[in-house]
């Protein structure tokens, strides 16, 4: 499974109502530090398929999105589970401190 491209009309459903965790990468084209974290964001979606779901915001395309959540700097990572914020991280971050984070909150499920 790959990420999910989520936008202003979909967010709700598909992050908020999610039965299982999501760890929502809010990115746009021209950020060099969002194309770092891409390709570990496809390999956790893959790894944690049916477990977390990986999506992804483009910010310039989503600003009501990312004004919503206060979103100052890409790429802001958040973790949310039962449609509440419960982990944010921005910046580029290794793929170990990620998988730290979603295991921790996996656990709790």
């Amino acid at each position: 499974m790959s990420s999910l491209n989520v936008n202003q009309e979909n967010f709700e459903q598909e992050v908020l109502k999610s039965e299982i965790p999501v760890l929502v990468d809010f990115w746009a084209e021209w950020c060099g530090p969002c194309k770092m974290v891409a390709p570990i964001m496809e390999k956790i979606a893959q790894e944690y398929a049916g477990r977390l779901v990986v999506a992804k915001v483009n910010t310039d395309e989503n600003r009501g999105v990312a004004g919503k959540f206060n979103i100052k700097g890409i790429p802001t990572l958040m973790l949310v589970k039962g449609g509440e914020v419960v982990e944010r991280i921005t910046g580029a971050v290794p793929k170990g401190h990620l998988d730290d984070v979603i295991r921790k909150h996996l656990q709790d499920s």
